[in-house]
């Protein structure tokens, strides 16, 4: 039997078709076209999901890992930081169009289902996944069991506070939360307070950071600091190192929350600068976690992850 899976994030839709062995037969990307509103995000899903010209007596449901906040019960996006509106209708149009069970996710909360079935969760019935990506999130299995929360929200660690000053806005609005400092999004501006709060100004202009930004902080990415740093720039790895504390501190906040036997850490950041992100964390976060520490890795199902996850749904019991 086969299943559909669409992950739907804050730039792109991409859906597939596999099997519950994990294997990948058809996959499709496609950049989300904001341009026909709220409701026109289900529209293209399923555009994409009937390009891929699947048998659906064959298909036993469609999962759907998406952004969030989510209204699980009503099958909607609450909040999507990313996208010019809220409140867009996901669920209802899909089932509408295809008659198919479907299931719908926040993101990571699929992408843990995808670790616990495809990836090194297999066995293990405590453990997170987390995503440092453009956003952060984390998805959590505790004693067996998802953990989804009234809404669908329990696991939404990178808006938990790892700064009390709340000196960075995060995308959502509220400051001084995880991703507000350690999102691919927000690391540039976390460079900016990093060189200002160091006096580091004009160390900036002559790094290799300041030369691939020309020297203009409105330049500077999460990419350029993290290869500046494999190339050795003072700056960047001091940066990095301490990216890593605070990453560090919100992985303790998701062993205090979980206390999983294992986390597993994906996303663009962690996965095209895996020793850059997980070093650090795994050397701070042995002063910050009271409970034992899980074994702390990259996930192994790189950027699929939430695809694997959503495709999962439809197999677990």
């Amino acid at each position: 039997m086969k299943a559909l899976a669409v992950d739907l994030g804050a730039t792109n839709i991409r859906v597939a078709l596999g099997d519950k062995d994990g294997n990948i037969l058809k996959k499709i990307t496609e950049k989300i076209n904001i341009n026909n509103g709220s409701k026109g995000i289900a529209n293209q899903m399923i555009g994409l999901i009937n390009s891929l010209r699947v048998n659906y007596n064959e298909v036993k449901g469609i999962g759907i890992g998406s952004l969030g906040p989510l209204d699980i019960k009503r099958g909607m996006i609450l909040i999507a930081p990313n996208l010019p509106f809220n409140n867009i209708p996901i669920r209802d149009p899909i089932e509408k169009a295809f008659k198919v069970p479907i299931h719908f996710l926040n993101d990571c909360s699929a992408a843990v289902l995808g670790e616990k079935m495809f990836g090194l969760g297999d066995g293990i019935d405590n453990l997170a996944y987390i995503t440092i990506s453009s956003g952060i999130g984390c998805g959590a299995y505790v004693n067996g069991t998802l953990i989804t929360g009234k809404d669908g929200n329990a696991a939404e660690m990178g808006h938990t506070c790892i700064d009390l000053s709340g000196t960075l806005e995060c995308g959502c609005g509220r400051k001084g939360h995880w991703e507000a400092y350690c999102s691919g999004n927000n690391i540039p501006n976390y460079v900016k307070f990093w060189i200002k709060n160091n006096d580091a100004q004009a160390d900036f202009e002559r790094s290799k950071l300041g030369k691939l930004s020309n020297r203009n902080f409105e330049n500077v990415n999460a990419k350029m600091v993290y290869d500046a740093a494999k190339e050795g720039d003072e700056i960047c790895l001091k940066i990095v190192e301490k990216l890593g504390l605070l990453n560090a501190i919100g992985i303790a906040n998701v062993i205090a929350a979980y206390d999983p036997e294992l986390i597993t850490i994906g996303g663009s950041v962690t996965l095209n600068n895996t020793r850059l992100v997980l070093e650090p964390i795994k050397r701070f976060i042995k002063d910050l976690s009271v409970n034992r520490i899980p074994e702390i890795k990259a996930t192994p199902l790189g950027h699929d992850i939430v695809l694997y996850g959503a495709l999962a749904m439809n197999f677990m019991k």
